[in-house]
């Protein structure tokens, strides 16, 4: 990173600052002085043991410090998180300070052993676990109590003095990675191991899964092809599409979590333990006890959590999902007059009005999913969960069934009630294209073009005030006017929405799989544009999975199966071999239905989730540590 020191007070000349820490503007003197030897302090007297310098600009505002650690405190930093690194043996094992020597390229002067990404995490980690021992209050603030064992970050941050912190881009390891990354235009596999040392594991991981989804998709796209081109309104033919559907879905997601065992035993977080979770930044209540700790925190009752979920969010959410049937409803009159409208005029102008209605109700499906996301988050968030965990999940959920509801329940409407099988392709087609456009729009190019007005106008300013070189200054100004990556959730949700227009009714529509590869490509080159461009550098979370979207998408695929066989049973192929009872038909159906979901369980369960490698080598680390344990 090239720094300058020009505009700073007393750096030290080996120090590499990390993470900002931006205070408010007015925040008082005291407040700032007590906050930096809190930081700076020993551990053993309750501190961080961090350096913190303030960046001092040419107006005198000190409300920006920067924050970095000694190589030492970084290593020490590691045990305490539970890093775990490759060893001279070429196994993993939890980093400890005193067993350095026998890590792999571990060397007392090599400062690169820890990744940037690891360095950033261990300073989160350090500044998030600061806590007051016998203040009362935040010094300055009366109003912004304290009690021993409170997180002091989380209190400046609900109070109001913390404005936000943030890990600084390493400009020259940045300059590299998008070269690498996306700075030509190239067909191969992604720098996914540099991603991971640059923005850590669940970035990485969610690239890996957009990569491997997009390679899954290019049989489908490649079998969808000749589909199109030669049995267009052929529909029997779609019954051998819709098979290899079924079977592809399946086997997809069990490669991948082998995929990603493999990847993440590489990176060391498949081993990683999970860390004991605290309490989130929103969380309210009255002062009580944790039991498990012994600390004193805010309990909140879980029967109000409840009687909040049931008796508030829930009907919400009832209500949000008859509306977007309502709205449904507006868009098939809009279907019916564009039609008659067609068979009125019949000229070429008429028949580009058949599309408009869909692509008038994809756009309001993109507007109705943005706004209840909003909603979504509000209620999660007055539902006052204690974890983050448990925020997340109840949040997913909550997005999860409303976007499905008002994604595809059109389509189901138009497969299973109007029967209407041109209609299903057309609105398909158009929801999946018209959708992919503007979240490529909304999430990367709008961005991105607000990102880069900013920078040009803030350059500008620079340059008329001021000749001295202030780059880092420049640098930190420029980051901390951003916009704050908010995790990989957005991203997983369209990869979701994508999966489920490809897996449930790409036998009525073979190309969808063509347009999602074609998508997903120039995806990876926009979201690689917005992480390294366009956001703030998040901070890294080490992950060993997808997550609850793992279970997202194996429950689309069991959903696929489902539909794609009432579309079989539905082909004229198939009720020709029942002329006289449709109840044979349906039973039929169910059996084969109920025959492939046991398929899929089976091969589910065959198909182990790591490779038989991975396996052993998490067996003797395990046979390993109780050994260990018998010995002491």
């Amino acid at each position: 990173m090239k720094e300058s020191w020009s505009s700073l007070d007393n750096f030290e000349p080996n120090f590499k600052p990390l993470v900002v820490i931006e205070l408010a503007k007015n925040t008082k003197e005291e407040t700032r002085e007590w906050l930096t030897r809190r930081i700076m302090d020993k551990k053993a007297n309750g501190g961080a043991q961090l350096l913190v310098k303030p960046l001092v600009t040419e107006n005198g505002d000190q409300n920006i410090y920067l924050v970095g650690a000694s190589h030492f405190r970084l290593l020490l930093g590691a045990e305490t998180v539970g890093l775990v690194k490759e060893c001279t043996d070429n196994s993993m094992r939890t980093f400890t300070y005193s067993s350095r020597k026998t890590f792999k390229d571990f060397v007392d002067d090599n400062h690169s052993f820890l990744t940037i990404a690891e360095c950033q995490y261990i300073i989160k980690h350090e500044l998030e676990n600061l806590r007051a021992k016998d203040e009362k209050i935040i010094p300055g603030y009366p109003q912004a109590k304290l009690y021993p064992g409170k997180s002091i970050v989380r209190r400046l941050l609900t109070n109001g003095i913390l404005v936000q912190i943030f890990p600084l881009h390493d400009q020259e390891e940045l300059k590299k990675l998008r070269h690498t990354w996306y700075g030509r235009v190239k067909i191969g596999y992604q720098p996914l191991d540099e991603i991971r040392c640059y923005f850590g594991e669940t970035i990485a991981l969610y690239f890996g899964f957009l990569e491997y989804f997009t390679f899954a998709l290019i049989p489908m796209a490649v079998i969808g092809i000749p589909y199109y081109v030669f049995a267009w309104e052929d529909y029997d033919k779609y019954v051998m599409f819709a098979t290899f559907n079924l079977l592809w879905s399946t086997v997809i997601l069990e490669v991948w979590k082998r995929l990603c065992a493999v990847m993440t035993y590489r990176w060391g977080t498949l081993l990683m333990k999970r860390q004991f979770e605290e309490p989130r930044p929103g969380f309210h209540g009255v002062l009580g006890v944790n039991p498990v700790t012994g600390r004193e925190e805010p309990v909140y009752s879980s029967i109000r959590r409840q009687l909040r979920i049931y008796l508030v969010s829930l009907p919400f959410v009832c209500l949000c999902l008859y509306f977007s049937l309502y709205v449904m409803m507006i868009y098939f009159d809009l279907e019916q007059w564009a039609l008659d409208y067609h068979k009125e005029n019949e000229s070429n102008f008429s028949s580009l009005m058949l599309f408009v209605p869909s692509i008038i109700y994809a756009i309001v499906i993109e507007i109705m999913n943005r706004i209840y996301r909003y909603a979504a988050e509000f209620l999660t968030s007055w539902e006052n969960h204690r974890l983050e965990s448990s925020y997340q999940n109840h949040l997913i959920l909550k997005v999860l069934v409303f976007n499905f509801l008002n994604c595809f329940a059109s389509l189901f409407y138009i497969a299973f009630v109007l029967f209407d099988m041109k209609l299903l392709r057309q609105s398909l087609a158009t929801l999946l294209i018209t959708s992919q456009i503007l979240n490529q729009f909304a999430e990367a190019f709008l961005p991105y073009w607000l990102q880069k007005r900013h920078k040009k106008r803030m350059k500008k300013m620079y340059s008329q005030k001021t000749d001295t070189d202030l780059s880092l200054v420049e640098q930190v100004n420029l980051e901390k006017e951003m916009g704050t990556y908010f995790g990989t959730f957005d991203d997983y949700l369209e990869l979701f929405l994508q999966f489920g227009y490809v897996s449930l009714f790409s036998c009525v529509y073979p190309l969808a799989a063509v347009f999602a590869v074609l998508n997903n490509i120039t995806e990876i080159y926009s979201d690689a544009l917005k992480m390294c461009r366009v956001y703030k550098r998040p901070f890294a979370e080490p992950t060993a999975n997808i997550g609850v979207w793992q279970l997202a998408f194996e429950t689309m695929s069991v959903i696929s199966v489902v539909t794609n066989c009432i579309l079989i049973g539905m082909s004229p192929q198939v009720n020709a071999l029942f002329p006289d009872s449709k109840m044979d038909l349906i039973l039929t159906v169910a059996f084969v239905e109920h025959m492939l979901l046991a398929m899929k369980f089976v091969m589910a369960f065959v198909i182990p989730d790591k490779p038989r490698d991975i396996q052993i080598k998490l067996a003797k680390l395990e046979f390993e540590s109780l050994e260990a344990l018998k010995q002491q």
